[in-house]
């Protein structure tokens, strides 16, 4: 019967394992991660991969546990009691210690990874200035010389103190869904601006994302490594149409981004500082006036 029953067993596993397509199997080598398109993803992807393998290990423990102390101190007959046993010091020590030791590594290398994905250069090669508002994004690439020093924002006397003196932008709408194209193996920077509530700008392929908060501008660096296309979206619930803020990111070479600022120049699309919050904050352009979502 038992023979029976791992055959029976070993079966099913191929069958399921046989019946997984190309992508999911890709996916299963992942851990359920998208493959890495920057130079932080790495980081974060190993902290994933190594949290699951000290899952597992604790699993197996436990369970190796759960199932031991099934078979050896199970009732052998009706009239017999199992010993019991209570206040076990060293067994107490153990499960207390244990745990915390556990939580200081992750916590650990938590902070490790943390330190690495969120390190700022003072001097990234570009900086983008990017605006969520309900429901849409708007990007904002400088043109000319830039001041890595700048605080990417307005100062107190309402004097504009950016990286650039001039910029040309795109932006989304409820029905458009705008594009970011950055340069390939570029540490950019992304000063994060919300004209509205909270979002969240992140692109799974990068495994990177950083909360978007009105009254101040949170920066995140990356550097992507991959050419291509990949999506974007917003992590944060901020409002009913949260799901429409999506945007889409294309990894592109240098030559290809100098000729996309060009086409954007060509376009009209020039502003002498970031465009940080237009007429969309509260009337979103794209969505009928009767349709759920047109007006905050």
């Amino acid at each position: 019967m038992r023979r029976t029953l791992k055959v029976a067993l070993l079966g099913v596993t191929m069958l399921v394992l046989a019946g997984c397509s190309e992508a999911d199997q890709h996916q299963i080598r992942n851990l359920a991660m998208p493959d890495r398109a920057s130079a932080e993803g790495p980081f974060t992807y190993e902290l994933w991969k190594w949290a699951w393998v000290a899952a597992m290990v604790t699993g197996v423990i436990v369970w190796g546990l759960i199932f031991y102390a099934v078979v050896k101190f199970r009732r052998r007959s009706d009239d017999e009691v199992p010993r019991q046993t209570r206040y076990n010091l060293p067994l107490e020590v153990f499960y207390t210690i244990a745990p915390v030791l556990m939580c200081v590594v992750f916590f650990f290398h938590t902070v490790r990874v943390q330190d690495e994905v969120l390190k700022i250069d003072p001097e990234p090669d570009m900086t983008v200035e990017v605006l969520g508002q309900q429901w849409s994004w708007t990007f904002n690439h400088g043109v000319g010389e830039q001041d890595p020093a700048a605080e990417g924002t307005f100062d107190d006397e309402g004097e504009p103190d950016f990286a650039y003196d001039s910029y040309v932008y795109t932006s989304g709408t409820g029905a458009n869904i705008p594009t970011l194209v950055i340069p390939v193996d570029q540490t950019i920077q992304f000063n994060l601006h919300a004209a509205d509530v909270i979002h969240d700008f992140g692109v799974p392929s990068f495994l990177v994302k950083m909360d978007v908060i009105p009254g101040r501008v949170n920066k995140l660096q990356v550097t992507p490594t991959v050419e291509g296309t990949y999506a974007g979206k917003c992590y944060e619930l901020c409002g009913v149409s949260h799901s429409r803020m999506l945007f889409n990111v294309e990894v592109v070479s240098q030559s290809e981004y100098q000729a996309y600022l060009a086409d954007l120049a060509e376009a009209g699309n020039t502003a002498e500082t970031p465009i940080l919050g237009g007429s969309y904050v509260r009337d979103q352009a794209g969505l009928d006036d009767e349709s759920e979502g047109h007006s905050e």
